[in-house]
């Protein structure tokens, strides 16, 4: 249904003549009256819902895991061009599969604010900045109902179609902020219902940003929806993508809200530049480390091979720089991607770039092919692979090699095995690689070995599912090398995940 109204949306806004920008505010002043929007400076809204976690899917056919909100309190600044946002979420009845925390322990509290060009978050009494969330927490304030309308009075080139989709009457009220097209759809009844655009993702290109607004009522003046339901997400595949719904309790139209003090550390925060740092496992085998996601160098007679292109090109870039500067005058022939999660796929591309060939698990060929690593244009966040087309057009990507059950990427003296994980909560699309000359087993989010010194985690269910695959494969391992978290060793590893689980 969601795939069908996109597609009706696209070929009826093509069919119909825009209407000029005297008759777009006429309709955007039907709308703002119809709200209440002029005299609304400041709203605040409450309520109940769920949220899930983007790009954290259990598999790529499947849409994000959810999480139960129990509290949910947004409050907007128009004038300060400022949103506080702050819920409480548990896993509640919601099945526990995926990443992004899953499965919740207890309650979870998640503060995310925005003021103007800062962002930050709040976990506990610390703030901690977000200067990459800035630029869309921004936007989203004038993706709001009352926003939208506000944002899309002050541009200079808003435009309205009139058109007619399933039954319907509705207006199309499209501009453009900044980098942003923005669309926004204004029923016969003046009601904003949903507003849609496109942000950057390192996976999905432009990725579909979209709130959907329904079951309006009357607070005092002001008209504001009682359902709320966000999308994030690319239809070529999954349609749903759903992000997140709140049900509406409560709104205060210009509420008293104090103006939102930037910390200090905030304010002159700025995104850290890509760190590597290089550190020998075995004799052609380089950890390579520097933030929070790793990767693994491993050399053979006439090659390398990468295991993990993390994050984003811009992590990609430093580490094949990393690469050629240890083991010049070899190319990088794969890429081994462990699973499909966007924090651990947002590199691939750029490896694609350079003609690597990459390995990932089978249930992952048609979203790579067809999606993450489709050579077509992006406008938002071009990338190399981007730049380059249509030079890969022909065949789309120079090679994906997938893993059923065993994949060894070998020069007949070296070699890497990998293996798919059974068993797991966390994605059905995991790969562990093992180096069976030098006994040592890489992951990714199943176990992190702990610095020295730290205090060793509580086993989960990840580690013991990681503990069964060693015994299944009658893997000799000698040392386990996170993707995240450091390097340790196999007895250590033992130790933790024989200690009685965490609840």
């Amino acid at each position: 249904m969601a795939r069908r109204f996109w597609l009706l949306g696209a070929i009826l806004l093509l069919a119909a003549p825009p209407a000029d920008a005297q008759d777009a505010r006429a309709v955007l002043q039907a709308a703002s009256a119809a709200m209440g929007a002029d005299g609304v400076r400041t709203i605040q809204y409450s309520g109940t819902g769920w949220n899930a976690a983007v790009g954290q899917s259990f598999n790529p056919a499947q849409d994000w895991p959810r999480f139960e909100i129990t509290a949910y309190t947004r409050t907007l600044d128009y004038e300060g061009r400022s949103s506080r946002e702050e819920l409480t979420r548990r896993q509640g009845s919601y099945l526990p599969q995926g990443g992004g925390g899953t499965p919740l322990q207890g309650e979870q509290q998640q503060r995310f604010y925005v003021s103007g060009a800062s962002a930050w978050n709040v976990q506990g009494t610390t703030a901690a900045p977000a200067p990459a969330a800035a630029e869309v927490r921004q936007l989203d304030i004038w993706l709001s109902p009352h926003g939208f309308l506000k944002a899309a009075m002050a541009s200079g080139s808003v435009t309205a179609t009139p058109l007619m989709l399933e039954g319907r009457r509705l207006t199309i009220v499209s501009f453009t902020q900044g980098k942003f097209r923005i669309n926004g759809t204004i029923t016969d009844q003046n009601l904003v219902e949903r507003v849609q655009t496109w942000v950057p993702s390192p996976v999905l290109g432009d990725m579909v940003y979209e709130h959907r607004y329904t079951d309006y009522k009357d607070f005092g003046s002001v008209k504001f929806p009682t359902v709320l339901h966000s999308h994030q997400g690319d239809p070529r595949l999954n349609p749903g993508h759903n992000w997140m719904e709140i049900r509406v309790t409560s709104v205060q139209p210009n509420a008293a809200v104090a103006a939102l003090a930037v910390p200090d550390t905030v304010r002159a925060a700025t995104v850290p530049p890509v760190a590597v740092e290089s550190q020998q496992l075995a004799g052609g085998v380089w950890r390579i480390a520097g933030g929070t996601h790793h990767s693994v160098a491993v050399e053979f007679r006439d090659f390398v091979a990468v295991v993990e292109a993390p994050q984003n090109e811009a992590r990609s870039l430093a580490v094949i720089a990393e690469v050629r500067r240890l083991i010049p005058n070899k190319p990088i022939r794969y890429v081994v991607n462990t699973h499909h999660h966007f924090d651990h796929s947002g590199g691939l591309r750029t490896y694609v770039a350079e003609s690597a060939t990459v390995v990932t698990h089978q249930q992952n060929r048609e979203f790579y092919e067809d999606v993450l690593l489709y050579p077509a244009p992006r406008t938002l966040e071009p990338d190399r692979l981007s730049t380059l087309y249509p030079w890969f057009a022909g065949n789309r990507v120079p090679g994906i090699e997938t893993v059923s059950q065993k994949y060894v990427v070998s020069d007949g003296v070296r070699t890497l095995d990998l293996y798919p994980v059974q068993g797991l909560a966390h994605a059905n699309t995991m790969l562990i690689a093992y180096l069976p000359t030098e006994k040592i087993l890489i992951n990714a989010d199943l176990y992190g070995p702990p610095a020295p010194g730290a205090q060793p985690p509580a086993p989960n269910a990840s580690m013991l599912a990681l503990r069964q695959n060693i015994q299944r494969l009658n893997l000799d391992v000698a040392q386990h090398v996170g993707i995240h978290g450091t390097v340790g060793s196999h007895a250590d590893f033992m130790a933790i995940v024989n200690r009685p689980a965490s609840n």
